[in-house]
């Protein structure tokens, strides 16, 4: 499990997974957000300004101050959220959009890589019922996406059929009915019909449980109760052996 920092400025927070070497991507996003939450992230989208003179006005001595601070927690925060042995090799006298750079050159997946890896991501998506069915189609719907950046196109056809060869048999309802209908559904139509579905199934789900439950309750009470029924009716009164019927009277 990858280690994260925490970064906290004027009560703004967020978090930072550390960089690993393999997850440069998901840390790159992570930074760039960190600190443009806390509003930190001037130095990253704008180059290094002259610097102050004497000549220079109150506005431009204004404008590289606040860039320099930005620079300098920027660099702190980028190296504090990097494990250490990889901060060796890396250029230290650099500003912090040079040094995210250089962080990039040395951690960047070629598009090829990228591209392979995301088909293969893809293709092999089995359904999580923790997370539902909705998340795991538009995890299905952001992948897709992310190829159309390499020039990769899966359409929406591909992902409803995909969608629906990988679901559990539960699901055989929802299968039959798209196989029976001639009309073509799109990505918004699955995840409407699977989340009814789903909805409906969990229902089912309870109720079965509870019934199963109170069967169980029943018994557990008739068993612990079962001494209790046989004491009450040993205690009913018995009839006589010498109970006489009406106008049977003896003879004698």
């Amino acid at each position: 499990m990858c280690q994260s920092v925490n970064f906290a400025l004027n009560n703004n927070n967020a978090t930072v997974e550390m960089l690993t070497g393999s997850n440069y991507k998901k840390w790159k996003q992570d930074i760039e957000f960190a600190l443009g939450i806390v509003d930190l992230d001037f130095a990253l989208r704008q180059n290094e300004p002259r610097r102050p003179t004497d000549e220079s006005t109150d506005s431009q001595r204004a404008h590289y101050a606040r860039w320099e601070k930005s620079n300098r927690l920027s660099l702190i925060a980028m190296k504090r959220s990097i494990a250490e042995h990889l901060l060796s090799g890396l250029p230290e006298n650099l500003t912090a959009k040079a040094f995210l750079d250089a962080v990039g050159e040395r951690f960047k997946i070629s598009n090829k890589a990228e591209a392979g890896y995301l088909v293969n991501e893809l293709t092999n998506m089995k359904y999580n019922a923790s997370i539902g069915i909705r998340e795991f189609i538009l995890r299905m719907v952001h992948i897709q996406t992310k190829l159309k950046g390499h020039n990769i196109v899966f359409q929406d056809d591909f992902i409803v059929h995909h969608v629906l060869n990988v679901l559990p048999a539960d699901f055989s309802q929802i299968k039959t009915a798209y196989t029976a209908q001639n009309e073509t559904w799109g990505v918004n139509d699955l995840i409407g019909k699977c989340v009814a579905e789903e909805d409906k199934l969990k229902k089912e789900k309870n109720e079965s449980a509870f019934a199963l439950l109170s069967i169980k309750d029943k018994t557990k009470f008739f068993n612990k109760n079962k001494g209790k029924f046989k004491r009450h009716n040993s205690l009913a009164p018995k009839q006589s052996q010498n109970f006489k019927r009406k106008g049977n009277d003896d003879k004698y």
